[in-house]
């Protein structure tokens, strides 16, 4: 139901290049140009400035990209609704998820997902929680699953899973095992997550509200996933707040040890995050299907 002009128009402005846009229609590039020359004609208007090898929207590229947006969720809700009267359930879903969401507790789910509802295809875009709400707030996800402190109004929140970020080491470090209190935490050297980070956000603003300063700690390198995180344990003294969601395996091989802080302990929720507003039945049907697995 999405015009294929409009479609062809769209993966340009999403990929900025005709090359890609070519590669991922699985059309010539000369096609494409003749596409997005016939929606300028027919708008009379120029889409995109091309710089030598590369291009940018022009500003009626952006509102036309905009409107193609909307146009593209509303064919595949109308998609989803006629396969529905139908007895199928068919259409797209394109979800972005939060790091530690999308390697630790999404894969299950979406095979489970797939298994269930072969005919609904579904795209997972990851990003750290930042990242996510702005991919949301711009339409280019359906919906995003985050972890994180921080709310927008622009977006409903609903929990879909609870969580607990303990302090980790390596499993022979001096300190595995044993009880520290809040005040031992400024001398011990820390790993943390990349600013942007949903969970380094949380950690900060839980440890804040128990009297310790962010500044305080000694942070020795800051790392892009949890994966960096547990591996760089593994091979130094330092330690990390980690989600346990992101360790079982470890911690059931007994390479890294939970250290325990006195009067202290972070718990969270994950949310699912849409626009507000009325969702897609695509929509519903995934959350509810979460809900129960």
């Amino acid at each position: 139901m999405f015009d294929y002009r409009l479609k062809v128009f769209y993966t340009v402005a999403l990929r900025l290049s005709f090359t890609k846009a070519a590669a991922e229609l699985n059309i010539s590039q000369p096609a494409v140009t003749k596409h997005i020359k016939e929606i300028e004609n027919q708008l009379n208007t120029k889409l995109f400035n091309r710089n030598g090898t590369t291009i940018q929207l022009t500003e009626s590229g952006n509102a036309l990209f905009a409107y193609a947006e909307k146009i593209r969720n509303l064919s595949r809700d109308l998609q989803f609704s006629i396969s529905q009267l139908n007895n199928k359930k068919t259409g797209k879903l394109k979800i972005g998820a939060s790091t530690t969401i999308a390697q630790y507790i999404l894969p299950e789910i979406l095979a489970k997902f797939k298994v269930r509802y072969p005919e609904i295809s579904l795209e997972l875009v990851t990003h750290n929680t930042e990242d996510i709400s702005a991919l949301l707030k711009k339409g280019r996800i359906d919906f995003g699953l985050v972890e994180g402190d921080s709310q927008s109004s622009l977006f409903e929140y609903t929990v879909f899973k609870a969580d607990e970020i303990v302090l980790v080491c390596k499993a022979d470090h001096s300190l595995a095992d044993k009880t520290l209190k809040l005040s031992d935490l400024p001398n011990i050297g820390l790993v943390v997550r990349e600013q942007g980070s949903g969970t380094q956000e949380f950690i900060q603003n839980q440890l804040k509200k128990s009297g310790v300063e962010p500044q305080s700690l000694k942070i020795e390198m800051q790392l892009g996933s949890s994966e960096s995180l547990k591996n760089y344990l593994l091979h130094s003294d330092c330690m990390a707040f980690l989600s346990l969601n992101t360790m079982l395996q470890e911690l059931k091989n007994k390479q890294l040890s939970v250290v325990k802080i006195k009067n202290f302990s972070i718990k969270r929720n994950f949310h699912f995050i849409t626009l507000k507003g009325e969702q897609s039945e695509m929509i519903h049907l995934f959350q509810k299907f979460v809900s129960y697995n």
